[in-house]
């Protein structure tokens, strides 16, 4: 390992190649994005032919050498670079000194039908990059084996999505660009109950989980967080649940409404009669 950067100015090509995917159309264009960080680097090497590139200082190539020695692994260039850099080409306040460029992971939505998930997330018309992250994250905590993101929601690739799902992008098929009625269309035709996640929704999560009807394959709707799901969305559900507010709060935030829907539906999947009951062979 040199002791010095081999890449110690801003203006280098494969610098202004990386700085580039900051913005959508270049990301876009190039079917490239960045993810900054050890977690978020880590969870590219553990994924085939994702890591392209890897920027990283010589203090971060120290502390991290089992990630630069994976990205190597896998074939991705490893570039050191000083830290004047990785701050032109990051887009955090604080770099950490590692910053990878990889391929688009979006998975086609007719794949993810034929595998016939039965836990799914739907982001429609969320605009909000933080929020679509931490959706993210919450269904890879769930167990949810697909998200899909709405042609009106947000860019899955944004810096701050990727950062928001703190590896879980790496994790899950993802498909981009459904329309809303595609999206539910065929999930319904494959067996699973759309539900869509309103707080002015008809029914009542707690009565859905006591009546016994979320133990099937189902996939989660959700909507931007200031506005809600639009009623010809609602519309398209199965049914509109509310999670309900025992407390004097207004309100859950998109993320943690989500985390509450998708695990309930996790959890009764996973009781007695559920889709996902564990039989003894």
């Amino acid at each position: 390992m040199p002791a010095v950067p081999e890449l110690i100015s801003p203006r280098s090509a494969r610098v202004a190649a990386a700085r580039r995917l900051a913005k959508r159309n270049f990301r876009g264009k190039d079917r490239l994005f960045l993810a900054e960080g050890p977690q978020a680097v880590r969870e590219a090497t553990g994924r085939a032919d994702t890591l392209v590139e890897l920027f990283v200082t010589v203090d971060a190539a120290e502390r991290y050498a089992d990630i630069v020695g994976a990205a190597r692994a896998v074939g991705a260039r490893v570039h050191l670079a000083d830290e004047a850099v990785i701050a032109d080409i990051s887009t955090t306040v604080t770099p950490q000194g590692l910053v990878g460029v990889c391929r688009f992971l979006d998975t086609p939505f007719e794949e993810i039908l034929q595998s016939r998930p039965k836990l799914v997330a739907v982001l429609a018309h969320v605009r909000d990059p933080g929020n679509a992250g931490t959706v993210l994250r919450c269904a890879d905590a769930a167990g949810a084996e697909a998200v899909v993101l709405t042609d009106a929601s947000v860019d899955l690739y944004n810096p701050k999505a990727v950062r928001a799902s703190v590896g879980s992008l790496f994790h899950l098929p993802v498909a981009v660009g459904v329309p809303v009625e595609e999206a539910v269309a065929g999930l319904k035709d494959i067996g699973v109950r759309v539900l869509a996640a309103d707080g002015a929704g008809d029914d009542d999560l707690d009565a859905e989980l006591d009546k016994g009807t979320m133990g099937g394959p189902t996939a989660w709707v959700f909507g931007n967080e200031a506005w809600g799901l639009p009623e010809e969305t609602r519309e398209l559900a199965d049914a509109v649940v509310r999670v309900p507010i025992h407390g004097k709060a207004e309100s859950l935030n998109l993320a943690t409404a989500a985390a509450v829907c998708l695990y309930a539906s996790a959890r009764a999947q996973r009781a007695f009669g559920g889709c996902r009951t564990v039989t003894p062979s």
